[in-house]
Order: structure tokens, then C-alpha cells, then sequence
């Protein structure tokens, strides 16, 4: 992997039953599933599975300073974040829209970042741009790849092959012979991300696997991230696409991605705004696809109500479950029975989906104050 977009196929396609993703989506260097996608799925939760996101681009920082120096550029607050921790953050461009969302833990001295396959490389080219004078070093870090596993066996199977299990979500614990396991708090309620050497990584994922881990692909990561409102850069965002929008407000202990309490960063004036005085425009929702329709709606469809656009059409995916689903950037304002179109199906929006906005802003209820209401 280099500084580019262009991703090397897996070597875990080469497993027995691997079937690659379709060559038009992101993921289409790692496997989509291994024959059984609903099998698969089922046992993403009630057992265990191992996933091969090798994709992902990872970047390594290096030097004192790299943490104040991120927190500086970034949403989130990490200027403390403590060796073995880890952290959801942002990078938002000047208007407050997210141009990326990557995962960061900080271990011996090294944060390392994960994130999106196509956009990594602008991440790691703004990051270097933002050096200047700060003792921090980003760089390409391809030598470590991502596998997650999932389920509620996962921990027990960890155990099993010498690893010691990271106690809390976000937590971090070094690899012997390289590399780190973290606890992740989605896409399902157990679930642990291993960034093993990349040159050990069919190592690693075949003695998961031989453990008790189902072999399964992004077509079950995705189904249980769906199921959990957990959207994707590019996928379930689109170039407007600000933090409130898609539940990314929130510091640390709130597994949130945009600290609302921090100090200057490029974005904060919209974040805060949006806040302080109103109401994002648009919310993410799950919505229930009509199976029996003629076809499927594919990502970046509108969402149309009596014909008229409400909304956009993120990840769509076939849940063992819950059936035909996606996730969905609506206007806030569309009520939850609303009857709605995507693509060739009917479609309707999960009430349980649907955040509330019962809280008063502390900016609104003070300009409601001064309005004597």
C-alpha cells in the first residue's frame, strides 16, 4: 500500500469459500462473504466471527507532541488521552462538514489511526501538511492490518490463543509479536478490532478461525453496523453531511466522535452553533425496504415522499433479521410514518431509529429568555 487509493487484493481471498465484494464498492479488495452471509451474520452475535477489513488505511504518529498536536486539528479531545486508550475523532473541513472519521489508539508511544481505504491518503497528506513546527511525525502505516472480530464468544476465543482481553471499550493491549487489540463499542454490543502485522495477518486470521471464529465478510460487519446506526464516511454522508446529523457528538465516554468542550479546531464554529442554537437539518435513520419490490435502491438514491426528495440513501443491506434495510439522511422535519420511496421500493422509517430532540439548548433558552417566552 502507498500513498494512493489503490488497494492490493487480501490475501485471505484466497480462503476456501471467500466470495470478494463487488468491484464498485470500497471494500472490494477484502472478501464480501464465505458462502453463508445470513449464517454468518447470526453468528456475528450469537457466537463469534472474524472479518478481514485489511482495506483500511492506517496511518502511524510519532513524537512528543503528537497528541496536543491532533487535538489541535481534530474534533474530538485527545491531549490526554492516555497510553492504551483509544478514541473515535473527526476531520471537518471549515464549514463543520466531515471530510473524515478515523479510529485512534495511542500505544507505546504511537498513535496509530485507522480509516477509510479511499480517503486515507488525503487524511494522512492533511495531516502532514499540519506538522509545522509541532514534534509530530505522521506516516503511512501499512505494516499493521485490520481484522475485527464480533460476537459473544469473541472474548472467550481471544483467551484461547494468548491474547489478553482488553477489560473496557476503547481499551488497548500490545500483541506479542506486534500489533494491538482494542475493544470497540460497535457494531455490535461485544466486538474487538486487531491490528495485527500485515505479514501475519492469514496467520492471524486462521487461528481466530480455528478457535471457533466464523470466517465472515463485510456484508456481516456491515449489516450489524447498520442495525446499529453506525454510519460510514462517503457512504452514509455525502458533502454536506455535518457531526449532528449522524450521532457523532459526543467526547470519549460518550463513544462519541466531537468533544463539545474543547478548545479551537477548524469546523468548531458550526459544531457549536448547531449545538448552542438549532437543530441539525437532516437526521440518520434506519429504514425498513418493501423485499418485495423489483429490485433493490442502491447508495446515493434519493429517498422521495409523495414525489417529492426528503432524503438520501446510504449503506443498503439484506440483515438476517430485520430483512431488506438502510440507513438514510432524512430531513428532520419528515414525520415517522411517513409513507416513502427509494429507488423501486417502498419504504418506511424505524421509530425506534429516530433520535429525540426533547433537550433545550442552553443557547435557545437563553435568547427565549431574553424574548420573554
Amino acid at each position: 500500500m502507498s500513498d494512493s487509493a489503490v488497494i492490493s487484493p487480501s490475501p485471505l481471498l484466497t480462503l476456501p469459500g471467500a466470495v470478494p465484494s463487488p468491484e464498485d464498492t470500497a471494500d472490494s479488495a477484502v472478501a464480501w462473504h464465505y458462502g453463508n452471509p445470513f449464517g454468518e451474520q447470526r453468528d456475528a452475535t450469537s457466537s463469534a466471527a472474524i472479518i478481514d477489513r485489511s482495506n483500511r488505511f492506517v496511518i502511524a504518529i510519532s513524537g512528543e507532541e503528537r497528541l496536543t498536536w491532533l487535538n489541535t486539528i481534530s474534533s474530538q479531545l485527545v491531549s490526554d488521552l492516555p497510553d492504551g486508550r483509544s478514541a473515535e475523532n473527526l476531520s471537518l473541513d471549515v464549514n463543520g462538514r466531515v471530510e473524515h472519521h478515523f479510529v485512534q489508539t495511542d500505544l507505546d508511544g504511537v498513535t496509530w489511526i485507522d480509516t477509510e481505504a479511499t480517503s486515507g491518503p488525503d487524511l494522512l497528506s492533511f495531516l502532514k501538511k499540519m506538522v509545522f513546527w509541532s514534534k509530530a511525525e505522521p506516516r503511512e502505516g501499512s505494516e499493521l492490518a485490520v481484522v475485527s472480530l464480533l460476537g459473544a464468544e469473541s472474548a472467550r476465543i481471544l483467551g484461547s490463543v494468548g491474547v489478553t482481553v482488553p477489560a473496557e471499550v476503547y481499551d488497548a493491549i500490545a500483541l506479542e509479536g506486534g500489533g494491538f487489540v482494542r475493544r470497540m463499542p460497535w457494531p455490535g454490543p461485544t466486538a474487538f478490532d486487531l491490528l495485527v502485522p500485515r505479514a501475519a495477518l492469514t496467520e492471524w486470521f486462521t487461528r481466530l478461525r480455528d478457535a471457533g471464529a466464523t470466517p465472515a465478510g463485510t456484508w456481516t460487519y456491515d449489516s450489524l453496523r447498520v442495525e446499529s446506526i453506525r454510519p460510514r464516511v462517503g457512504v452514509d454522508t455525502d458533502e454536506k453531511t455535518i457531526p449532528h446529523e449522524v450521532r457523532w457528538i459526543g467526547g470519549v465516554t460518550e463513544l462519541g466522535a466531537v468533544h463539545l468542550e474543547k478548545g479551537c479546531y477548524r469546523g468548531q464554529e458550526t459544531v457549536s452553533r448547531v449545538h448552542n442554537l438549532g437543530r441539525p437539518p437532516r437526521h440518520l435513520v434506519l429504514l425498513h425496504l418493501d423485499g418485495s419490490a423489483d429490485g433493490r435502491p442502491v447508495t446515493g438514491d434519493p429517498v422521495t415522499a409523495a414525489g417529492r426528495t426528503v432524503g438520501r440513501l446510504g449503506t443498503v443491506i439484506d440483515h438476517f433479521e430485520l430483512g431488506p434495510v438502510a440507513l438514510a439522511l432524512i430531513k428532520r422535519t419528515v414525520p415517522t410514518d411517513t409513507e416513502l420511496v427509494a429507488g423501486p421500493c417502498a419504504a418506511s422509517i424505524d421509530p425506534d431509529s429516530v433520535p429525540s430532540y426533547d433537550d433545550v439548548q442552553a443557547g435557545r433558552a437563553a435568547v427565549d429568555r431574553l424574548r420573554g417566552r
